[in-house]
């Protein structure tokens, strides 16, 4: 683990603009500077970086955090992979805490094993390029698949010769070890002592997990009767087929910044997509998708479009899989080629500009699709016409979203030319049966009725008499962050008062309730905080809610204003009677909501005592709205 001293040291060092600038280019505009945002994609620059808070908020998505959290997203990093990124850029040197023997000996052996691949990788590039078996047979084949120069460097493609041993003799020659090598899934040992090189005569196809490192390897025979066609590397210490996928390091800028991420089979399906423009596209590399293959794409976007190949025997095999996709809460979306066709012949076939207007035209909804191609299959046949709407009902039964299943059958139910309430019913059923499988939510299902299942959220959305306070408690945390150290009038400082006036009003949002008593803890310690002690120490949903509460969206530049001598009022300017409109208003909405909250109780009251008493509470609380309305300037209706 990294110590505490160096990740200190990385925070202490790290420059907001120096991060942000490696990625995209920035322009001042008065104290912020600006870019189009590299996390979607925009034309008008949303983008913002607030170099003397170390911040960056996307006024366009949303996305906002410190220089960390900038690395995390953009690269796809946890936590401590983006404080090494960090401590490499700025040279520091990084300082681990205590391990164990085993926990010393399990990192080595995954940072050794890193390098071999590395040396792996770097020795095919050479082959490919270097030597005349390499570029002759190697470079012929990459060739006639229309794979330029750029494109080969890009994915650092490579080439082994066709020898027994000729790779592990030269890395032998470097000095790794036999055990190393194998372990790597480069070096295969026979139960007679014989050995042999994984990969030979194959082109190779490096596969990079998402910060870049080659991990493992596949390699594809040039020769008919070489068995198997493809074959990949073995599972490592780091290399799990299931947790990685094929070109997601140079897919995830280009997933972002589309929302939407291509999913294909095969590595040259991949490469060809990038040679037509398309670089938000990954593959599975033949395997099954997996669920933690689906968590890597939902770090980047929330939509996947699966493409298919025109082979009718293996689609209908291949949609069961997309369930998965939905299941975690994913938006799908289908394209079918033609007959005989996949990504990479037909992308050659149509070229850049066609296959682009071919893969939009015909992207559709995958649950739309599923119950189009189920329906023709059925056609007037019955017993075929059930099993569609099983396979339909199955799928729309794992989206979690409620609202999103409601939408679904009431579609599915327009294409299959079905009553929408036996759809409904069919789920339902379905649906049961899941929860009966968790003990936990038994009780609860005992009192729930099939329709409310489906859509409960249409059936509780309302209005929520909560907001106004929310609205109050965001405005007050908002002026602690930004002002909390400025002067009032009376000569004491914001933070002095709002903390006095708050003291014993019981915030309903959690997380401002929960900044609020951190700075009245600060506050009785004597201790002066601001929105950089929450970005520097607090948890990352309370540090994006600070940024998003001090981010400045819009800023006048200060060169127009000096042109045309303008005087633009700042919000300092007139805080006392901001905080103090901000209070008085809190308060009342406070006071309105036990007015409603006692009417409520008058409703069920049959005492007359407590009728009297509950009577005498209301007109106390309406005075207080009508004085606190008065000092708001408004009119409360009787």
């Amino acid at each position: 683990m990294i110590s505490q001293h160096t990740i200190q040291l990385v925070k202490d060092r790290m420059d907001i603009e120096e991060v942000v600038s490696d990625y995209v280019s920035l322009k001042r505009k008065g104290q912020n500077l600006w870019a189009c945002c590299p996390f979607h994609d925009e034309k008008t620059p949303s983008f913002s970086v607030a170099p003397h808070k170390g911040i960056y908020k996307c006024f366009g998505c949303g996305k906002a955090g410190d220089s960390i959290s900038f690395i995390e997203e953009h690269d796809g990093l946890n936590y401590l992979e983006a404080i090494r990124h960090l401590a490499g850029k700025y040279g520091i040197e990084i300082e681990e805490t205590e391990q164990s023997d085993e926990q010393i000996e399990a990192q080595n052996e995954k940072d050794s094993l890193l390098i071999v691949l590395g040396f792996a990788k770097d020795h095919y590039r050479n082959l490919l390029t270097q030597s005349v078996e390499g570029k002759s047979i190697g470079g012929s084949y990459f060739r006639e698949r229309g794979f330029t120069e750029q494109i080969i460097e890009k994915f650092e493609l490579g080439y082994s010769l066709d020898q027994w041993d000729g790779f592990t003799k030269e890395a032998l020659s470097k000095a790794y070890s036999e055990d190393l090598l194998e372990k790597a899934g480069l070096l295969v040992k026979k139960e007679n002592g014989r050995q042999y090189d994984r990969f030979r005569g194959r082109v190779i196809f490096p596969i990079h997990n998402v910060s870049g490192k080659v991990v493992a390897f596949g390699a594809r025979t040039l020769k008919k009767e070489d068995k198997p066609k493809y074959l990949n590397s073995p599972e490592s210490d780091v290399y799990h087929k299931s947790k990685v996928l094929y070109g997601l390091f140079q897919a995830k800028q280009a997933i972002r910044q589309h929302d939407n991420c291509y999913l294909v089979e095969g590595y040259t399906d991949v490469i060809s997509l990038h040679q037509s423009d398309i670089e938000n596209v990954v593959a599975s590399s033949g395997t099954s998708l997996t669920t933690d293959q689906i968590k890597l794409i939902s770090r980047f976007s929330n939509n996947i479009t699966v493409l298919f190949d025109g082979d009718a025997a293996g689609l209908r095999a291949s949609l069961r899989g997309i369930d998965m996709i939905l299941e975690a809460g994913m938006n799908v979306r289908v394209v079918v080629f033609p007959e005989g066709e996949d990504p990479d012949s037909y992308s050659r076939k149509l070229g850049t500009t066609a296959f682009n207007t071919y893969l939009n035209a015909e992207s559709q909804d995958f649950i739309s699709f599923k119950v189009t191609l189920f329906a023709k299959e059925a056609a007037n046949d019955p017993v075929k016409k059930a099993d569609a709407i099983k396979e339909v009902i199955q799928s729309i039964g794992v989206i979690p979203d409620p609202i999103k299943r409601a939408v679904y059958l009431k579609d599915s139910s327009k294409l299959l030319d079905m009553d929408e309430s036996l759809l409904v019913a069919e789920l339902n059923k379905l649906l049961i049966q899941k929860r009966r499988t968790n003990q936990k939510k038994e009780d609860r299902l005992a009192h729930e009725t099939p329709s409310s299942e489906v859509i409960p959220e249409l059936k509780e959305k309302s209005f929520d008499p909560d907001d106004s306070i929310v609205a109050q408690e965001r405005e007050s945390i908002r002026l602690l962050l930004n002002y909390g150290n400025e002067d009032l009038e009376e000569d004491y400082k914001l933070k002095d008062y709002l903390i006095e006036e708050l003291r014993e009003i019981e915030f309903i949002t959690p997380i401002f309730k929960t900044i609020f008593e951190i700075f009245q803890e600060q506050h009785a310690s004597g201790n002066m905080i601001d929105s950089q002690y929450f970005i520097r120490n607090a948890s990352n949903e309370i540090k994006k809610e600070v940024i998003d509460l001090t981010a400045v969206r819009r800023e006048v530049s200060p060169i127009w204003t000096d042109k045309h001598q303008i005087q633009i009022p700042h919000e300092q300017d007139f805080l006392d009677h901001t905080v103090y409109q901000n209070i008085t208003r809190l308060k009342r909405n406070i006071v309105q909501k036990l007015i409603e909250e006692n009417k409520e109780n008058l409703r069920d009251v049959t005492d007359p005592l407590e009728m009297d008493r509950l009577f005498e509470i209301q007109k106390k609380l309406k005075a207080s709205e009508m004085e606190l309305s008065k000092v708001l300037g408004t009119v409360i209706p009787k």
